[in-house]
């Protein structure tokens, strides 16, 4: 396919570095916002604005598939992808930072305003961290929670601490709960697919696929005992602070917001029903005190900025909170929070690009997500007839993966080696992300 992207941005980046060995990519963007990692690509750049027509005719706009717009100006950006649309056939995608920009432009593309003048997909990323955070924060300890099946299966990530029984025991000896499988451990950063042999080692991060029922008794069993999240305090009420207090009043958690800007508080105090609301700034170890931040289950470090999100976590990690959680915006950092003890580190750029993959995506596979910073992808395959009646064990799959759930109409398997394949099964498969292409070819039967 041939992908322009509009924004020199960081995400443009990290869009053209993901797309870039299978596609013709074009960047458009001003000479100066130009950094040396894209003369590492192999890929075209125009100068100019992707507003003006003439500037897409210069892109070859006429022969493009995908017009992705991520510019920090939302304006441009829309502009920019209806500008593209005039072509026609073109599939685009923009990149918005504001509510009110996503709410308007979804309704009138689902209301049919504008005919075919229409974005085909918009994303804000604040509103994807916030949905990440709140399905890590329901579940106590865990590291990373994906939802499958609409709840009836997931996929869990925990650390493996120093005391637990299972540390230097092999996968096969430690009997996990029935219905459930490890599909993934990342060791010293590094993450790959075990086997029954394969001993666990303190510090391990280990990642399980099964039934939601089934991976609830395994975290009682090996995790955490009958442990639930009764309170958490969020640093930070914007955007994402708001939107993740609103879906924790829902669950009826105890949740407090401590922001810095006063009139920011008075506009949470009205939004919010059940939220603490506290003026004040996360980095000032008296309020952290005042307000015994130590006896929150979670603390939650949403500001926009990545130093202070550094500094309030490991105030947090120092006062005693058991489970830190941290936005980071510039996704270089997210290894360095980890390295210095927080807990959980999260980017919105990452789950924007991972909802850009799974929109590329053939339509017989998709990315349900990625996992470890990227290094390992979900992939949900559609069994064509050419698989029908084969055993798991027989498929030969020629690079390391797991079929960690096959979804059967409305019942959800957890396979074992002798389990048969039929039809328009949907198979939810770990596999490292160097490997994804490989295993999306062998069950593209032709």
């Amino acid at each position: 396919m041939k992908i322009i992207i509009f924004g020199a941005t960081e995400v443009g980046c990290l869009l053209a570095t993901e797309f870039f060995e299978d596609h013709d990519i074009t960047i458009i963007d001003k000479e100066e916002n130009r950094n040396e990692e894209f003369s590492k690509l192999d890929i075209s750049f125009v100068y100019g604005n992707a507003c003006d027509m003439n500037v897409l005719k210069q892109a070859d706009i006429y022969n493009t598939d995908i017009f992705i717009a991520c510019t920090p100006l939302d304006e441009a950006n829309i502009v920019a992808c209806l500008s593209a649309k005039k072509v026609g056939g073109i599939r685009t995608i923009c990149f918005v930072s504001k509510e009110e920009y996503k709410n308007t432009l979804y309704f009138e593309k689902n209301n049919g305003v504008c005919g075919d003048f229409f974005i085909d997909y918009i994303i804000w990323p604040e509103e994807l961290l916030t949905q990440e955070i709140f399905r890590i924060v329901t579940v106590a300890q865990a590291l990373d929670v994906e939802n499958f099946a609409d709840g009836r299966a997931r996929l869990l990530e925990y650390k493996l601490s120093a005391h637990l029984p299972i540390v230097d025991k092999k996968v096969c000896e430690c009997k996990f709960t029935e219905g459930t499988l490890i599909v993934g451990i990342t060791r010293g950063g590094e993450l790959f697919i075990p086997n029954g042999d394969t001993v666990l080692k303190a510090e391990d991060k280990l990642i399980f696929m099964g039934t939601a029922r089934s991976l609830d008794i395994l975290a009682g069993t090996f995790f955490h005992e009958k442990e639930y999240v009764k309170s958490v305090a969020i640093i930070g009420g914007g955007n994402v602070g708001l939107m993740l207090a609103q879906s924790l009043e829902n669950l009826k958690i105890k949740t407090k917001i401590i922001e810095k800007n006063y009139n920011r508080c008075q506009r949470l105090s009205q939004e919010l029903s059940h939220t603490l609301v506290i003026n004040g700034d996360g980095t000032d170890l008296q309020i952290l005190n005042e307000e015994s931040i130590e006896e929150s289950d979670v603390v939650i470090s949403v500001t926009n900025n990545d130093e202070k999100n550094l500094l309030c976590s490991l105030l947090a990690k120092q006062l005693g909170v058991k489970r830190v959680i941290a936005r980071v915006s510039k996704v270089l950092n997210i290894p360095l929070f980890e390295k210095v003890g927080i807990d959980i580190a999260i980017s919105p750029k990452n789950s924007a690009i991972n909802e850009v993959k799974n929109d590329l995506a053939e339509n017989d596979v998709d990315i349900l997500a990625t996992v470890e910073q990227g290094q390992a992808e979900l992939l949900e395959i559609y069994v064509k007839p050419e698989f029908s009646g084969k055993k798991v064990m027989e498929l030969c799959i020629p690079v390391p993966a797991i079929i960690g759930i096959i979804q059967r109409y409305n019942k959800v398997i957890i396979p074992k080696g002798d389990t048969e394949l039929r039809a328009d099964d949907i198979l939810i498969t770990f596999v490292k992300s160097k490997d994804a292409v490989v295993l999306k070819e062998f069950f593209k039967v032709k």
